[in-house]
């Protein structure tokens, strides 16, 4: 029988190099930051089940909310926020206005419109006022959590109708001669029809732009061809329909 007041051979003796008893492993890594969303809407009890929905995932979390516009903009300033999800319709500012306001102030900020309206108008509107996706409060137990983590990864999230009424805006386009793939506009072209559409002449365009008279002459021309107009104001027209100024 061994003595056992004598060191087991079969363990390291601590004594020598290399032998030191090793340290405790490092903490487990935190958890990955929460989605922090301000939720916006006139009614409380809207809120309170949209916030139920949101709330109970992982990595969301309301920090803050309004009941308009103008009250989705202070809480905007006064809490940091990764994700804005707006309802369109509300007093004061609209979710539409709202939205405008906050991609100017947080560009930074994803925007998510969250509505009862099946609307192409209130579609449009939304994607040229900044926000990324658009939900509709029928199906947003299905749809709102994918939106919001599709919002801060940066990608557009659409449901199928909105998607729809996008393509077929795009065709009506088409047929009417506003949109062709082989006759897209240049960047250039592009910032000369803006400044067209906001009523400069062409000197004031040549100087803007850092380029000859002569050469927004050509811009110009180009552009009634490719675009199949006539003339400044359907120029205009035209401008507006693409976004470029607002009308």
């Amino acid at each position: 029988m061994s003595d056992p007041s004598l060191p087991d051979p079969s363990l390291p003796d601590p004594s020598l190099p290399g032998t030191a008893p090793s340290a405790p492993s490092a903490a487990p890594s935190s958890a990955p930051a929460r989605i922090r969303i301000l939720l916006a809407d006139d009614h409380a009890l809207v809120r309170r089940g949209v916030r139920l929905i949101l709330d109970r995932e992982p990595d969301l979390e309301v920090v803050a909310e309004a009941g308009d516009g103008a009250e989705a903009i202070d809480m905007a300033r006064a809490h940091a926020v990764d994700l804005a999800v707006l309802d369109i319709a509300m007093p004061r500012l609209t979710g539409l206005q709202a939205a405008r306001e906050l991609a100017a102030l947080k560009p930074g900020l994803r925007i998510l419109m969250l509505t009862m309206h099946d609307n192409e108008q209130y579609l449009f509107q939304a994607l040229k006022s900044g926000a990324c996706g658009y939900v509709l409060k029928s199906v947003a137990d299905r749809d709102l959590v994918a939106a919001c983590r599709a919002a801060v990864r940066d990608e557009p999230f659409l449901y199928p109708g909105a998607v729809t009424a996008l393509i077929r805006n795009y065709l009506d386009r088409v047929r009417h001669g506003e949109e062709n793939a082989d006759h897209i506009l240049t960047p250039r072209e592009e910032e000369v029809l803006k400044l067209v559409a906001e009523g400069h002449s062409s000197k004031e365009i040549a100087e803007i732009l850092f380029i000859s008279i002569k050469t927004v002459q050509r811009h110009r021309a180009n552009l009634l061809q490719k675009l199949g107009l006539r003339d400044r104001l359907e120029l205009t027209r035209y401008a507006i329909r693409a976004g470029l100024i607002e009308p």
